[in-house]
């Protein structure tokens, strides 16, 4: 979907809009809080980390849970992705396989985790960590999945964006959020948030805060041509926002709805207008996984990396929740 910009603005008819929708977003949040209230978790034997959020798209979870498995692997363990694949038409589980499989199977960011781990693709998340128990998993890194109460999580992580917050504050449809905010922050062990500066922090949560923030990795001849973006994210500006901070000369950005599955005719148009102009066509990385094969020619993929302000502080943090670690070979 693309996001409302009355979930943004404060504006007078943003507002109608949006109080217009508030007996719905107030159905929806009572549903989503009794749900996740019911006591039908599966326990899985390896350790389950939920990498979560309270509202929907663009907070950073992709990132920040690669992030959280390179974490792990200083560790010396080998965490297993977990990912419902919002937009693929398998339901699982399946161990995901980036040759075989494509967007249209998987959804795109089963693909994006498959890239950097083992990836277990499920609708059933209980079902799904069984497979990755069964393939040797000894922990799970879950994205999404605050909300669902089907799995026990040994750790769950809200993701916050710092700049966006949770919008309008109100509950979908009114809003971006998924769940009230206070029942989101009561189940979670701790937050992490994304971007912003030294002063951004949550209200109302004193928990635990972990500071994270999403870093754009340089790509060839960026600052030789002018660039044309293109994004099918929940926030298509911030790829705007990371381009310009490599330096690059952003011509045109085109914003399409999270997830969006680009028709032929879509992708030959952005092709032609950046052969025209002579610029470099770039997208995300979550769109790019998203393109098929055929369809890539001349489009380049922006590589952005969470990166955590103290990952000693995380370690440690992991070790509390005993979060397995062993000693290298040999050492």
């Amino acid at each position: 979907m693309r996001t409302p910009k009355f979930w943004t603005r404060k504006d007078g008819v943003s507002r109608a809009i949006s109080d217009a929708l508030l007996p719905v977003g107030w159905i929806y949040g009572k549903i989503t809080v009794l749900r996740a209230k019911q006591h039908w978790k599966y326990r899985a034997r390896s350790r389950v980390i939920c990498v979560g959020n309270l509202t929907v798209g663009g907070t950073g979870k992709t990132p920040v849970a690669i992030a959280i498995a390179e974490l792990l692997a200083q560790r010396n363990i080998q965490p297993f992705f977990l990912s419902r694949g919002y937009g693929g038409k398998e339901r699982g589980p399946l161990v995901v396989d980036v040759k075989m499989h494509t967007a249209k199977d998987v959804g795109d960011e089963p693909l994006l985790l498959a890239n950097a781990g083992p990836t277990i693709m499920s609708r059933d998340r209980p079902a799904g960590a069984e497979l990755a128990d069964r393939n040797g998993a000894e922990v799970i890194v879950m994205d999404d999945g605050h909300q669902n109460p089907t799995l026990r999580k040994h750790i769950s992580f809200v993701v916050v964006d710092a700049q966006a917050g949770f919008g309008n504050r109100r509950i979908l449809p009114a809003g971006p959020l998924r769940e009230p905010i206070k029942d989101g922050l009561k189940r979670a062990h701790a937050v992490i948030l994304v971007g912003g500066d030294e002063n951004a922090k949550i209200t109302g949560f004193h928990g635990t805060v972990f500071r994270a923030k999403l870093v754009p990795q340089e790509i060839p001849h960026l600052r030789e041509k002018p660039v044309i973006a293109f994004a099918g994210i929940g926030q298509p500006r911030k790829l705007l926002q990371s381009l310009r901070e490599l330096g690059a000369n952003v011509k045109s950005l085109k914003g399409f709805p999270d997830h969006h599955a680009y028709k032929p005719k879509e992708i030959s148009a952005l092709q032609v207008k950046a052969a025209e102009a002579g610029a470099l066509l770039v997208t995300t990385e979550k769109d790019y996984v998203r393109l098929p094969q055929r369809r890539r020619r001349g489009i380049v993929a922006l590589p952005v990396k969470a990166v955590f302000e103290d990952p000693e502080a995380l370690q440690a943090y992991f070790d509390r929740f005993s979060i397995p670690s062993r000693e290298a070979d040999g050492a």
